[in-house]
């Protein structure tokens, strides 16, 4: 398999395709759609609420904070998270343009 050429591209399109990559799965839109809901929580509070193990939880969560689109507070033994305003609203103008950029015309 040949490797990502990512240098070849913008660095919107590169951001997009990470956040689009972010997005990509059923369990971090759950996690997504139960921060908005709770406006915070902890990974124990998301394994209860999730059909998934905690390891896998935990993958999903390390990826999304990745990209950014949660942040976390270490408060050990718990980490609670929520939804970073800033990358959200970030991915919200960086998919809007992409997807408002298309004009309908008699196409195929």
């Amino acid at each position: 398999m040949g490797v990502t050429k990512t240098e070849v591209f913008t660095d919107q399109q590169n951001r997009l395709a990470d956040l689009a990559k972010a997005f990509a799965h059923p369990a971090r839109i759950a996690i997504l759609q139960l921060l908005i809901a709770r406006k915070a929580c902890v990974c124990g509070d998301l394994v209860d609420e999730l059909p998934l193990a905690q390891p896998t939880v935990s993958q999903h969560l390390k990826e999304l904070k990745r990209i950014g689109i949660i942040k976390g507070e270490i408060d050990p033994p718990r980490v609670c998270y929520c939804i970073n305003e800033t990358v959200w609203e970030e991915a919200r103008h960086v998919f809007g343009s992409l997807l408002d950029s298309f004009v309908v015309t008699n196409c195929c």
